[in-house]
């Protein structure tokens, strides 16, 4: 499939960028509703979460003041009817990252599928 705009592509861009939104990462409730109930990430920390991990760290992490600044814009390739794959950039209290979703639609709309976030040096990039 190409790298177009499409309701699809922008459903799950739409998601990406509540599931960025402080309010939205502060409440159990908006935020399981993004997620896959297989939903599952490898973090820029290194570390491996599920839904479940995440719907109980996040509103306990997430400071209200902070926010992901997206560096570059999303990308986003339908693969399957059902299937979107996103890529962009964030920075977060001076930390950069390389970021890859995959996007599913179920009954309950567009959800995370699977993330990943990969650290990189703004400067060498």
């Amino acid at each position: 499939m190409t790298d177009v705009r499409n309701t699809a592509v922008e459903a799950a861009i739409e998601g990406e960028l509540k599931l960025l939104d402080p309010e939205v990462r502060r409440s159990p409730e908006l935020l399981g509703a993004l997620l896959h109930p297989e939903f599952h990430e490898f973090g820029s920390s290194g570390r491996r979460w599920d839904k479940a991990s995440t719907v109980s760290r996040l509103p306990v992490d997430t400071d209200p003041a902070d926010r992901y600044v997206v560096t570059s814009e999303i990308r986003g390739v339908q693969l399957a009817p059902d299937l979107v794959h996103l890529t962009f950039d964030t920075e977060y209290l001076g930390r950069h990252a390389h970021r890859s979703s995959l996007w599913r639609l179920t009954a309950d709309g567009w959800q995370m599928y699977f993330h990943q976030g990969t650290p990189f040096n703004a400067a060498e990039d």
